[in-house]
């Protein structure tokens, strides 16, 4: 039997601390939102304990997300697919959390410019070796 957290609501969790983080809230600050300790708070973001209904709409409304946020970037079959994937192949999500990634981010939305922000995004691919490859991969 495979022990850890249910992979959805892992996938779920992080979704809530990417958006938090981007936020700069702190667990304790949307906890006390939530009317909820920054512990549940906590085992949400780690997918250990599953954020009911009610609970993950109240969330979506402090983070000024739609629900259907907390579900982005998860295939369908995520239940299934309980054994690890190959690492290459898999997108670490840790990075989301690092602060350049979140600084990179936020400096980039405050480029007005679209055509600009394009650029940057095209100069990005091309150094990483990516520049093949769309806007969703």
């Amino acid at each position: 039997m495979v022990r850890g957290p249910n992979p959805i609501d892992a996938h779920v969790g992080s979704r809530v601390r990417l958006r938090r983080t981007l936020l700069g809230l702190s667990q304790e600050k949307l906890a006390n939102a939530l009317g909820l300790t920054f512990q549940q708070v906590q085992k949400y973001e780690r997918g250990l304990n599953r954020i009911g209904s009610s609970n993950l709409y109240k969330i979506s409304k402090v983070l000024n997300v739609p629900v259907g946020f907390f579900f982005e970037d998860m295939s369908e079959d995520l239940a299934e697919r309980l054994i690890p994937p190959d690492p290459e192949e898999v997108f670490d999500m840790r990075q989301v959390g690092r602060r350049e990634t979140i600084e990179l981010v936020r400096n980039f939305y405050r480029i007005r410019d679209e055509v600009m922000r394009g650029q940057i995004l095209g100069l990005i691919r091309r150094l990483s070796g990516t520049q093949d490859k769309g806007a969703g991969e």
